[in-house]
């Protein structure tokens, strides 16, 4: 674990300079790289609590804002993105790190006016690649420069990779239910950012699925963000809740997002204006999806070195 902790707080440290920039040489960095998109992040301390079907409507609302929405699939077990968009890609990041494929023909645009790109086990096979691979790997994803937003689905739980993926996002949005066990595992992640990052905001966010109203939500809310500003020292921001609504496990059962299905539903008006609040709510600054990758696996290669 110490090993990991210190490639962390070397990505926070990168995370940091970054931001302190001067604005001129900000604006040449960027336009070298090509992008601008926001990074958000979602992810759950445990598997089951909507993490997919998340960042799934969070595209469509975000699409509807008139945004170009790309949602990338990192999870490397579970190609939940595709079940749920009843959708089957030949292609994934696997054959991008091989040079058997481009990204931007492994990019798969929807029916629903969002694009996806399949993980799969790529993500696996990036921390094995040479150094002139991995730059030829980042300068292929600047190709996705053009989205206005990159959504990035993770594996649930505390791996290096979903930590990775929090640190160099400029939003992390945490999910979670009212249920015991989803609380306790929603703040197990939380307490490990804060015992790995020496940051109070990190930009973390937290939205509560499967509530009976906004009173519980809240409440649920508020205990997290109070323990996790007292004891841990980290500011956790309260973005809202989903409804626990039948239209969700009928549209799943359609494989469809439920803002497609049921787009006047409670759960779909709740997701609507959790992206109208983000949108309200931009980061000052966006790295892009290359300098993002740039900060995942810059620093590990540097540290492969000095072992």
């Amino acid at each position: 674990m110490e090993d990991q902790a210190e490639k962390l707080r070397e990505i926070m440290k990168q995370k940091k300079d970054n931001l302190n920039v001067p604005k001129e040489t900000s604006v040449k960095t960027n336009d070298m790289a090509g992008d601008k998109a926001r990074i958000i992040t979602v992810t759950s301390g445990k598997g089951g609590v909507g993490k997919t079907n998340l960042s799934v409507n969070m595209a469509l609302a975000f699409a509807r804002l008139g945004k170009k929405v790309v949602v990338m699939d990192a999870d490397l077990g579970l190609a939940n993105v595709n079940v749920m968009l009843n959708m089957i890609p030949k292609y994934n990041l696997y054959h991008v790190i091989k040079k058997q494929k481009t990204i931007r023909e492994i990019l798969v645009e929807t029916e629903y006016g969002i694009s996806i790109v399949a993980g799969a086990s790529g993500f696996s096979q990036i921390a094995n690649m040479g150094e002139e691979d991995r730059k030829d790997f980042i300068s292929e994803l600047d190709t996705l420069s053009n989205a206005d937003i990159v959504i990035i689905d993770t594996s649930a739980g505390v791996s290096s990779n979903v930590l990775d993926f929090i640190a160099a996002a400029d939003d992390a949005v945490i999910i979670t239910t009212p249920e015991p066990t989803a609380i306790t595992d929603a703040y197990g992640i939380i307490k490990i950012i804060a015992t790995e990052y020496d940051s109070f905001n990190m930009g973390l966010k937290l939205v509560v699925n499967r509530a009976k109203g906004a009173a519980q939500a809240k409440g649920v809310a508020d205990r997290m963000i109070n323990i996790a500003g007292q004891f841990l020292n980290l500011k956790v921001d309260y973005l809202g809740f989903i409804y626990d609504d039948v239209s969700v496990s009928h549209a799943v059962l359609c494989q469809k997002p439920f803002m497609v299905v049921e787009p006047k539903c409670k759960a779909s008006i709740c997701v609507q204006h959790i992206v109208e609040r983000m949108d309200r709510n931009k980061p000052k600054e966006t790295a892009g999806f290359g300098a993002m990758f740039k900060r995942l696996f810059g620093s590990s290669s540097e540290m492969g070195r000095g072992v």
